[in-house]
Order: structure tokens, then sequence, then C-alpha cells
């Protein structure tokens, strides 16, 4: 008799959005007939729902969408009256919008280093960049964690500077039993699919305390408009369509489930990485302790000069992965005239080249999160192996 092969293990997508939004998809299509119904497709009373939700959910008393976490922090920044001849300083590790945004308004963004032993921005480089010309500082919470804002407040109060802040992959996650988005003088969120609350397209929202703010950004939005046609600034078009809305209010409810489930996941991926030992090869996320991480992503770290074999191995043996991000901006490009170079912010530059993002979005199956690391050991140990041979 032939021996039989065992039978190959399915491939772990990185993310599936399918497991996600099979389970309600009758749900959504009812809000989306709803909104067919009522003939309101852009802002309308669904949007409006939408927005007194999250200000709800964020504990904040405003909350006013857009059309995208981008548009987000460009509104943001104008309500500010942040432009030209001014300055924000912002971090070097995240996605471009973060800086794209300050850029767009007319201003020069001003990187400062992240924490060696974490992801997000440093006080004491975020001090050391202020100057008379700083108009803001945008903390980004990134991968779920938030930043340590205790010590940006005080430079916020000690030199009179807002702070905006970047929580497009953090919506529900707290600082201190705060939530993300009433941290700072405004909380910018992504609506984008893959984020932990996503819609069915592009979206975002701003929460903020402050009234008149509120106000000038639900102007800005529409090209500044107060109604009637009557400009009091010059805006743009960054209103939210009540179709994601009616989507997003629906996902709403389930977000603190889904949020759990990814914590979980991570605290399940911890036990197993510690299990294998494989503490010598790859860092943790850190969860701060003032924190709830919700984990938009879990980024490990392993060493440089390994990444890319390690992330061509798991990704021949069907494991999802992905690098977020592997060039930080100040080496960007497009910001070359900023006069930054490799060893500028030398704690960016090391994250960008050890991380690896495994998958977390809820649905993701316990079996399936022992596959990941399964591989993710078998792939250090081949390079393991590799290394000592190429040293021989």
């Amino acid at each position: 008799m032939d021996s039989q092969q065992p039978a190959a293990r399915p491939p772990v997508p990185f993310i599936d959005l399918s497991a996600q939004n099979k389970p309600i998809a009758d749900e959504m299509l009812e809000a989306i007939a709803r909104v067919f119904d009522s003939g309101q497709f852009v802002l309308g009373d669904e949007v409006a729902a939408l927005e007194s939700e999250i200000a709800s959910f964020c504990d904040s008393r405003y909350a006013i969408s857009c059309n995208s976490g981008t548009d987000a922090l460009v509104l943001s920044l104008m309500a500010l009256g942040v432009g030209p001849g001014d300055e924000v300083i912002t971090s070097p590790f995240t996605f471009f919008a973060t800086a794209g945004a300050i850029h767009r308004v007319g201003a020069t963004p001003v990187f400062a280093d992240i924490e060696p032993d974490g992801f997000n921005i440093c006080a004491e480089s975020t001090a050391a960049a202020i100057n008379d010309k700083t108009r803001a500082i945008i903390p980004v919470h990134l991968f779920g964690q938030t930043a340590d804002m205790e010590p940006l407040w005080r430079l916020a109060v000690l030199h009179d500077i807002p702070l905006i802040e970047d929580a497009c992959q953090a919506i529900g996650a707290r600082y201190q039993g705060r939530q993300a988005g009433v941290l700072g003088t405004m909380g910018c969120f992504s609506f984008f699919p893959t984020k932990n609350l996503g819609g069915a397209g592009d979206g975002g929202i701003i929460t903020l305390d402050d009234q008149a703010l509120a106000n000038r950004l639900a102007q800005l939005r529409v090209h500044g408009d107060t109604g009637g046609y009557h400009h009091v600034a010059v805006g743009f078009n960054s209103r939210l369509d009540a179709i994601q809305a009616a989507i997003l209010r629906i996902k709403l409810k389930r977000l603190d489930e889904w949020t759990e489930q990814r914590i979980e996941s991570a605290a399940h991926y911890d036990r197993l990485i510690d299990a294998r030992g494989l503490g010598h090869w790859i860092s943790r996320p850190q969860a701060d302790e003032a924190c709830r991480h919700v984990y938009n992503q879990y980024t490990i770290r392993v060493p440089a000069f390994e990444r890319d074999d390690i992330l061509s191995s798991l990704r021949d043996d069907g494991i999802g992965c992905a690098v977020y991000y592997p060039k930080p901006l100040h080496l960007q490009p497009c910001f070359e005239s900023l006069g930054y170079s490799i060893g500028s912010l030398p704690a960016a530059e090391a994250a960008a080249a050890e991380v690896i993002s495994l998958p977390i979005a809820p649905g993701i199956e316990a079996a399936a999160r022992e596959q990941v690391i399964e591989r993710l050991a078998a792939a250090c140990e081949n390079q393991a192996a590799y290394s000592s041979r190429r040293a021989a």
C-alpha cells in the first residue's frame, strides 16, 4: 500500500475580512437598503447618528466625520490654522498620510524619533524638536497602542502647542483609562476596511470637545460652507457617505467583542513564542501597563539582517505577513529636501529594518495562530542553521 502524504494545511491569510463580515452580512445589507429607501446618500441622518455614537464610544463631546483618515488629519490642521511657514512635529515611523497631511496644508513636517523599545514617538526627541515655528504635535498611536501621552501633555502645556492624535489604528485603545481620541485637542480615526472598525471603503472621523473647532471642521469638510452657499473659508469636499455610516454603525456594536478577540490572539501569540523559546530571536510587541493595546497589528521584531529571509520563508509556507513600514518617512525621496539622512533617527530606522506583522484580525482560529508560530519558529531555526554554516 502506498503511504499517504499528510494533507497540506490551508494557508493563513494576513487579513480575511470575510470572516468578520459574513456573520453580519444580512444586517449590513438591511442597513444599505435603509439608506437607499431614505434617498440620503451623503451626510444626512445616518451619518449624524454615527457621529453621535462614535462620540459616545470615545467619550468626546463631538465627532465630525469625513472622507478618510487622511482627510481627518488635514481638516484638523486646517481647523487650527496651520499653514505655510509652520512646523508640525510627528513620528517618522507611521503610514505616509501623517506627514503627507502636514505637507498638504503647506506646513513642514519635523520628525522626532521613536522610543527605542517601542514604536511610538519619543517625548525627549519631540522636546528637542520644538522651536518658535512649531504649531502642532501629531503623536501616532501605532499598531493599536497609544503613545506615552503624559510627557507630551506637559510639552503641550509648556509651549502652548495643540496635540492632534493620529489614532487611525487605535479606536478603542486607552491611556490611563481614557479613550484614544480624547487625549489631545483632536483625535483622528480611519475607517479603512482593514482597521479595527472598518467600512466598505474609505471613511474617517475627528473626535474633540471644543465646540468652535467642531463647527469649523464641519464647515471645512463642505468647502467652508455654513449653509445657503455662504462660504466663510476655503475648505474641500470631504463628506462621509451614508452607506459607509450605516455599515459602520452595525460594526460599532461589535467593536468591543472584536477588540477582545484581538487581545486574546495577541496573548496567545505571546505564550506560543515564549513556549518555543524564541526570545533570543524575536521581540514581542510590548503592551504598556498604562495602556489598553487593541492590536491593529501584532508586530514582532527580528534581527535586521535576517528579516527578509524570515519573511520570505513565512510567505513560502502560506503564512500571511507584512512589513509596516519598510522605510521611515524621513528617508522617503519626497522629503529629501528636509535634510535628514541615514542615522538621523536611529530608533525609527532600526524598527523599519526589523518589523514583521503577523495575522491578528478577528476570526483567526487558535489552530491558525499555532500554525503561524510553528512556521515562524521553523523559519528562525533555518536561519540559525544557515548562519552557522555561513560562519563556519
